[in-house]
C-alpha cells in the first residue's frame, strides 16, 4: 500500500488529467450513440422486417476486436481522438438500440389501441404513451452503454486518445508495474460505477417524469462534454510531435519539443505512447503528426522492406535517408550517435550454464528453452524470422508479449530468452546478457527524426534546430536516462531539459 500511495502522489497531476480525458472521450462516445440509437429503435418499431437483420448487424460489431477496429480507422481518420470516439460508438450502439426497440415493443397493446381508439395518430402515440412508458427500459440501455464504453477507452490510449489506459499502458511498459497499472484500472472502474449510478437515478426519476428525464440526462452530457471549450485557450499546435510507446521515445520527443519551441515561435504539441512502429507511421503518413523519432533500421526493414546492404552506421543512414525520401517523400535528420539496436538476451545464469555467447548457440538448447518476444519482433525479418532463416533456430516455444511483461517474465523465469533494446533500462537493472550477433542479423538502429518533406518545406528551420542532436546521445547516456524515467520515476520532460541544458543547447 505505501508504495501504491507512493505512485499515486507522485503520477496525481497525470491521474486527474487522464480522468477527465476518460470521461470527455466516453460522454462524447455515449452522446453519439445515443443520438443514433434511440431515433433507429424507434424508426424500427414501425418497420419490424429490417429490425432483426438492423440489430443484428449492430451486435456483429461488437463482436469486432476494438485493437482492429481501432487499426482500421487510423488511415481514414488519423490517431487521437476522432478514431477512438468513432470505434467507442459503434460498440455502444446495441445496447441502447435494442433496448429502445424492446422497450417500445413491449407496451401493452391495449394502450395502444385505446390511443388509436382516440385518434391519436403513430406519432402521437409514440410521444405521447410509448415513450414515456419505454423510457426506464431504454434509459437501462443507455446504463450498460455506458459501462462498456468507460471500460474500453482504456484502450483507446494506444492511439493517443488518452485516457486512464495511459497509466495502464505506462504500468505494463515499465516491466508489468502492478501499482501503475492499479493506477489507472481503479479509477476506470470507479468512474464506470460513479456514472452508473447517476444514470440509475436517471432511470428512476424516467418512471415519473418519462422523456424529460432523457432530455435532462443529454443536456447534462453536452454540457460536461463541451466544458473544455469555455475554460481552455483554442490554440492550435503548429506541430505535433509523436513517439512511440516507451520511455525512450517520450524523452527524445521532448528533446525536439524543447529546441524548437526555444528557437522559434512554434508552438509544439506532443503526442507521446502512439503505440507500435506501424500506428505511429501511419500517423505520420496521414498528418495526424508531423514528426516522430524512427530508426534507421526499422526505416530499412519494415518500411522500406530491404536488407541493409552494410553494417556501417553511415551507410545504413544514407540507405535510409534516400529510400524514405523516394518511397514516401520523407526527410530524415541527422541521427544521434546512440545504436538502439535489437539484441538477443538472457540471464547470467543460463548463459554460463550452457556457455552461451553467440545467438548460434542457442541451437544446441532450442528444444529446451521458451523465448519471449515481442510481436512486432517475432515476425520482423531483422527479428525471429531471420534467425530463424541465418542461425538455423527453431525454438521450442515462442510466447508474444508486450515489451514491458517480457522482462519481468524473464526475470520470474517464465521464459528464457527475449529480445532486448541495447539502450533499455531493464539491461541494466536485470544485468541480462547480450547475445553476440556475428551474422550481422540486425542492422545499425540509431534514431533520427522522422517527418514528411513539405513539413520541412514549409518550416526549413527544423533542419538546423533538429540536426544538432546529431552525432550527440550515447549509448550510456540513452540507458542512464531511460533508467531514470521508468525506474526512479522522473518526467521525461525533466531529463530531456537536463541533458540540452548539460550540452549547451538549452539556456533554461
Amino acid at each position: 500500500m505505501d508504495e501504491f500511495i507512493a505512485v499515486f502522489q507522485k503520477r496525481e497531476d497525470m491521474l486527474w488529467e487522464t480522468i477527465w480525458e476518460h470521461l470527455q472521450v466516453s460522454l462524447t462516445s455515449l452522446i453519439i450513440a445515443v443520438l443514433i440509437a434511440v431515433p433507429l429503435g424507434l424508426i424500427l418499431t414501425r418497420y419490424t422486417r429490417v429490425a432483426e437483420p438492423v440489430i443484428g448487424l449492430s451486435a456483429i460489431m461488437q463482436t469486432i476486436p476494438s485493437l482492429a477496429v481501432l487499426a482500421f480507422l487510423i488511415p481514414f481518420f488519423g490517431i487521437g481522438t476522432t478514431p477512438a470516439i468513432i470505434a467507442l460508438t459503434a460498440y455502444g450502439l446495441l445496447p441502447i438500440l435494442r433496448n429502445t426497440y424492446t422497450g417500445i415493443k413491449e407496451v401493452d397493446p391495449a394502450l395502444k389501441e385505446a390511443a388509436t381508439g382516440m385518434g391519436m395518430n403513430s406519432l402521437r402515440r409514440l410521444t405521447k404513451i410509448e415513450l414515456p412508458i419505454a423510457m426506464p427500459v431504454i434509459m437501462a440501455g443507455i446504463r450498460t452503454s455506458m459501462v462498456l464504453i468507460v471500460g474500453t477507452t482504456t484502450i483507446a490510449a494506444l492511439i493517443g486518445a488518452g485516457g486512464l489506459g495511459e497509466l495502464i499502458l505506462l504500468g505494463i511498459d515499465q516491466g508489468a508495474d502492478l501499482n501503475l497499472i492499479l493506477l489507472g484500472a481503479i479509477p476506470a472502474a470507479l468512474l464506470a460505477i460513479f456514472l452508473d449510478g447517476i444514470l440509475r437515478g436517471f432511470e428512476r426519476i424516467s418512471k415519473r417524469a418519462g422523456f424529460k428525464s432523457f432530455v435532462a440526462l443529454l443536456i447534462a452530457a453536452i454540457l460536461v462534454v463541451s466544458s473544455p471549450l469555455f475554460f481552455t485557450s483554442a490554440n492550435k499546435a503548429d506541430l505535433t510531435i509523436g513517439g512511440k510507446l516507451g520511455s525512450e521515445p517520450a524523452i527524445l520527443i521532448n528533446m525536439y519539443k524543447l529546441l524548437i519551441e526555444d528557437a522559434t515561435d512554434l508552438n509544439v504539441e506532443l503526442e507521446p505512447g502512439l503505440g507500435k512502429t506501424a500506428f505511429v507511421f501511419s500517423a505520420l503518413k496521414n498528418g495526424s503528426i508531423d514528426i516522430y523519432p524512427e530508426f534507421t533500421g526499422t526505416a530499412i526493414v519494415t518500411h522500406l522492406e530491404e536488407e541493409a546492404q552494410s553494417n556501417q552506421k553511415q551507410e545504413v543512414y544514407q540507405q535510409a535517408k534516400q529510400g524514405m525520401k523516394n518511397k514516401y517523400g520523407m526527410a530524415f535528420l541527422k541521427p544521434m550517435q546512440f545504436n538502439n539496436t535489437y539484441a538477443v538476451a538472457t540471464t547470467q545464469e543460463l548463459a554460463q550454464q550452457h556457455n552461451l555467447k553467440t545467438i548460434g548457440d542457442l541451437n544446441s538448447i532450442e528444444d529446451e528453452i521458451t523465448a519471449g518476444f515481442t510481436l512486432e519482433f517475432k515476425n520482423r525479418k531483422d527479428g525471429y524470422v531471420g534467425m530463424q532463416e541465418i542461425y538455423n533456430l527453431d525454438i521450442a516455444e515462442v510466447k508474444s508479449m508486450e515489451p514491458g511483461i517480457r522482462e519481468k517474465a524473464l526475470s520470474n523465469g517464465e521464459v528464457d530468452v527475449i529480445d532486448a533494446y541495447a539502450t533499455a533500462s531493464y539491461m541494466e537493472k536485470l544485468n541480462l546478457v547480450t547475445l553476440e550477433d556475428p551474422e550481422n542479423l540486425f542492422p545499425p538502429y540509431q534514431g533520427a527524426p522522422l517527418l514528411r518533406q513539405e513539413t520541412l518545406e514549409k518550416h526549413p528551420e527544423l533542419d538546423d534546430i533538429l540536426n544538432q542532436l546529431g552525432g550527440k546521445i550515447t549509448d550510456e547516456q540513452m540507458r542512464q536516462m531511460n533508467y531514470q524515467v521508468d525506474y526512479e520515476g522522473k518526467s521525461p520532460e525533466t531529463i530531456a531539459r537536463n541533458y540540452l541544458k548539460n550540452q549547451g543547447l538549452l539556456d533554461n
